[in-house]
């Protein structure tokens, strides 16, 4: 199998992690992460904890390391992750989750992801002369707030997968809390690039103190965090969803920018929910991943399955193969805005992953040009309906993460507060989503219904996409994204560079990204970016060179071990044992 045979090449070009001395680290400080961030793959055979930040990562490997589970390792990274990372994740936000049971063989998916308030409708983003408002106006302030979904997941996942006593796996991240930690370049430059967290007392003080933005190495510390994790280690997930935390994030939210509708009803009403994975076949493997109200699954299997007729491995990685992943982008996007959507409130073509559907819209890719706007195709449907295309924001509030442990349970996850710090409402040391700005602003077009468009209860389409890669129903691969829209074209790029372009985890995700979302195709910056550019232009592309920042993490599973990667656009690093 190509994918295993690459394993001693791997081998060799992979970092040795000291792992002893990572174990007698304290759990909010690394003791040194240099030659991680050399080169941050690393080679593990017990178990291996990959994320977006040293501290998160060091929380998570701690846990493995004294025989906890990988649920075990989620719950002490995820809450990490919000301290350390609070622009982009934490308990205001949602997430989904993959699951793998090794004694069981089950690979089961957990929707953990935002709702909007029951009183909500289509008109929900329009102004008083039933215009979409501004994307910027829509995000800050409490209107954009859905319930959030990440309290219940950690529990719910704790609950049926842990083995370590749930208030200890929050104690990292409360003593780092407590005692403060640095603040990164990366964290640093969000706040002073991000417009609005000077509108709320809470987020000011902390982002902002004396009115100025917080400063790369700053010892910060959050006592609020600490006392919500204190309540959450205690009593779960119930004071933010029926008590006391509940009640303040609805009292945040009434803003006096776009107050919320949220009520103590609709955090009641909240549930995790628990939905099967939608897998495709690629080249004899299978890519399983998240399915609606995330789209990840279904376009990123789209994508593959669009590109299979093609030899990528032939032809290898160049201007050839990135110009048909592009239409294969185009036309997978296509699909995406016209019938994506929560699948609890729409019903949606049963034939998205129809292998015949696809064979015949590959053919529609021009290897010679670009075929400019993909228009959405026709895939088999039980019972069609008319509906109207939806269109994409920017968003850059997410954050991945993959484990594997000992027992050979695994996870891979996408968590959010959609927007870089999110709607900007903080409260008991956390910020809040802007989840429900994922909605369609426009319910209907040319008479037609948009399957995205609000309505109440109902979950925003998402883009996020943790995969699974299975071979003979094992995992031989966890990868997926933080980027918005993006996170589609950077998983299905990873996944061929390791399948087609027999690529090891470290150097797939450092190649450099190519993306079109059945617009513009954007090329990211930096070296090769304009030789990348001219050959796509001379194919009929039109160029924007960007800053396409991916936050990929990658544990490949071979016969000799495990290899992870963290992305080194961001600060996360691998660690394992």
């Amino acid at each position: 199998m190509r994918l295993l045979n690459s394993m001693m090449a791997a081998l060799a070009v992979c970092v040795a992690l000291p792992t002893a001395a990572l174990a007698q680290s304290p759990p909010h400080q690394p003791e040194d992460t240099t030659a991680i961030n050399e080169k941050q793959s690393v080679t593990a055979q017990k178990f291996m904890v990959t994320s977006a930040h040293p501290l998160a990562t060091q929380a998570g490997y701690d846990v493995l390391a004294a025989g906890g589970s990988a649920a075990d390792a989620a719950v002490a990274v995820q809450v990490m992750l919000g301290l350390v990372e609070p622009q982009s994740s934490g308990l205001g936000g949602g997430a989904f989750l993959l699951y793998f049971d090794k004694e069981s063989g089950e690979l089961t998916t957990y929707d953990a992801r935002e709702k909007a308030p029951m009183a909500a409708d289509g008109a929900y983003f329009l102004d008083e002369n039933g215009e979409p408002v501004d994307f910027i106006e829509a995000v800050i302030g409490g209107r954009s707030a859905g319930v959030p979904g990440t309290p219940k997941l950690l529990e719910k996942l704790h609950a049926d997968h842990g083995t370590t006593d749930w208030a200890t796996l929050l104690q990292p991240a409360i003593e780092a809390a407590e005692e403060g930690f640095e603040v990164s370049q990366r964290m640093a430059d969000a706040v002073a690039d991000t417009e609005g967290l000077d509108r709320f007392v809470e987020a000011a003080e902390y982002f902002l103190p004396n009115g100025e933005p917080i400063g790369q190495g700053t010892l910060l510390k959050n006592p609020d965090y600490a006392e919500t994790l204190r309540l959450f280690a205690k009593e779960g997930s119930a004071p933010f969803y029926t008590g006391e935390i509940a009640q303040d994030i609805v009292a945040a939210l009434q803003t006096n920018i776009n107050p919320g509708m949220l009520t103590m009803e609709d955090f009641a009403a909240y549930e995790v929910a628990m939905r099967d994975p939608v897998c495709t076949d690629y080249r004899g493997f299978e890519v399983c991943g998240m399915g609606p109200p995330s789209s990840g699954a279904l376009t990123v299997g789209q994508i593959l399955n669009l590109l299979e007729p093609f030899d990528l491995g032939e032809m290898g990685d160049g201007v050839e193969a990135r110009h048909l992943f592009t239409q294969a982008s185009r036309l997978a996007f296509a699909d995406r805005g016209l019938y994506m959507a929560d699948s609890d409130f729409v019903d949606m073509p049963q034939g998205l992953l129809d292998e015949g559907y696809l064979l015949e819209r590959s053919k529609l890719i021009n290897p010679d040009a670009d075929m400019g706007v993909a228009e959405a195709g026709t895939p088999p449907w039980d019972e069609a309906m008319r509906l109207s295309p939806d269109t994409d924001r920017p968003k850059h509030g997410t954050s991945h993460f993959v484990i594997v442990d000992s027992a050979g349970d695994m996870i891979s996850a996408t968590t959010t507060i959609e927007s870089g710090f999110g709607n900007r409402v903080m409260t008991r040391g956390f910020l809040l989503n802007n989840e429900l700005t994922d909605f369609s602003f426009t319910p209907e077009a040319e008479g037609a219904p948009v399957a995205n468009r609000v309505e109440p209860g109902k979950r925003p389409r998402s883009s996020m996409a943790p995969t699974f890669v299975l071979d003979d129903g094992a995992p031989v691969l966890l990868t997926g994204s933080p980027g918005g829209a993006n996170i589609i074209d950077y998983t299905a790029l990873s996944i061929i560079a390791m399948l087609d372009w027999d690529m090891d985890p470290q150097d797939a995700i450092d190649l450099p990204h190519v993306t079109n979302l059945n617009g513009g195709t954007r090329v990211e910056e930096g070296e090769g970016a304009q030789e990348m550019s001219d050959g796509l232009i001379a194919l009929g592309h039109e160029v924007t060179v960007a800053n396409l920042n991916s936050g990929l993490h990658v544990i490949q599973i071979t016969e000799n071990g495990l290899i992870g990667a963290a992305d080194k656009r961001r600060e996360g690093v691998a660690m394992g044992d």
